[in-house]
């Protein structure tokens, strides 16, 4: 492809995301890769490490990609693109020995809990959820749990968590997760390596929803996983073999296609988000705000420290009505706006917003009345017009 390992280390992210999983620099070869529509590759006798042999072994098309997320988390080898984001999560819980312990924040993505729970329950895991924010008590987490228990095998991250923007000491924690004999899967969906690159923070795999930022205009279903230890991409890729949650060859260019313009959705909704929780903190309709950029958030200082910008998600607590419960209240919210879109997911080009207890997995310690906005790209006048007349209906 492209761009070398010695080239992508020297180029900015934002240059990697356009110049990376390009086609040679040859006579009339194409600017962009091609897609390759084929089930099967031609081939005689034994299948060696370089055949693709099989579609569900390998595809071309996932190629580029892949070689452009794992440069851009500045991992040593490629990625691995997946048929979802929890096709990613299950290869990735699969990485954990039968009867092992797995650490996970208590506000987890809840796909991502549910798995685990339901692991724990048939018995294959043990799981212990935690405030991922509290160092102290990942520490005591990770530590065997009384005479004849175990160590942490797995401490998975999310930072900030989804949906209640917890941040995580990562560096401290993922230290005390090695110590204690745990590799460390961080979902870094949240941050997307622009902002944030867990890696170079001690982890040891990162996750992905490719569904989310890293494609960018909520048209694809994708998860990827992203290791420079080749052990674990081995293990990983004969999972993602033998289970069969691949990609789609379109899916895949049309990934990448949305990987391009992921340095620019970024800054603009990174820049909106700052403006409009400012605003929303202000507001007398909103009982409690999260967002990592403000500085009278718990995780301001942690965030500033190891994140490239805070991201463009917000939380918040909407305060009950005349009449209306704060979940009744919320619900009003969303129902009053006119350009924000109530929709499930995030980081797409539009803005969309929901309560996140109208799921019914979602964890019970999730307030009924918190709302999650993921800004988008639009106009942030706009953005923020739309919201406070939402918010003026309910008075305060």
């Amino acid at each position: 492809m492209s761009l070398s390992e010695h080239q992508a280390a020297s180029l900015t992210p934002e240059t990697v995301v356009v110049a990376a999983g390009r086609p040679p620099r040859e006579r009339d070869q194409p600017v962009n890769p091609p897609i390759t529509l084929s089930s099967t590759y031609f081939g005689t006798g034994p299948l060696g490490d370089g055949d693709r042999g099989y579609g569900r072994y390998s595809n071309p098309t996932w190629d580029p990609f892949e070689e452009a997320l794992g440069q851009l988390e500045g991992a040593a080898l490629p990625g691995l693109l997946y048929a979802s984001g929890l096709a990613a999560v299950s290869s990735a819980l699969s990485l954990i020995p039968a009867g092992g312990v797995l650490v996970m924040p208590n506000h987890s993505y809840s796909g991502s809990l549910v798995m685990a729970s339901e692991l724990a329950q048939k018995g294959f895991i043990e799981l212990r959820t935690v405030d991922i924010a509290d160092t102290g008590a990942v520490q005591d987490a990770l530590a065997p749990q009384g005479p004849a228990a175990k160590a942490a095998s797995m401490l998975w991250l999310e930072s900030p968590t989804n949906p209640m923007l917890g941040i995580a000491d990562m560096a401290a924690v993922a230290e005390a997760a090695h110590a204690a004999g745990a590799i460390v899967v961080t979902d870094n969906t949240f941050s997307t390596p622009l902002v944030q690159q867990p890696l170079l923070l001690g982890s040891d795999v990162v996750l992905h929803s490719v569904t989310k930022y890293l494609a960018g205009h909520s048209d694809v279903v994708l998860g990827a996983l992203v290791t420079s230890n080749p052990d674990i991409r081995a293990e990983l890729l004969h999972h993602r073999i033998i289970h069969g949650g691949i990609a789609g060859p379109f899916e895949a260019w049309l990934a990448l296609r949305g990987l391009r313009t992921l340095a620019l959705r970024v800054e603009r909704s990174q820049e909106s988000a700052m403006v409009l929780a400012g605003r929303l903190a202000g507001h007398p309709a909103v009982e409690s705000i999260r967002f990592p950029g403000l500085d009278t958030d718990p995780g301001h200082i942690r965030a500033k420290a190891q994140m490239k910008g805070f991201g463009s998600i917000i939380c918040i607590q909407v305060a009950p009505a005349a009449g209306l419960s704060g979940a009744d209240a919320a619900d009003k919210l969303v129902r009053a706006l006119g350009l924000w879109l109530p929709a499930t997911s995030l980081g797409g080009v539009e803005s969309l917003i929901e309560r996140r207890r109208r799921h019914s997995a979602e964890p019970a310690s999730v307030p009924e009345n918190l709302v999650r906005l993921s800004v988008g790209v639009e106009g942030v006048e706009d953005l923020w017009a739309d919201l406070k007349q939402a918010l003026d209906t309910l008075g305060g």
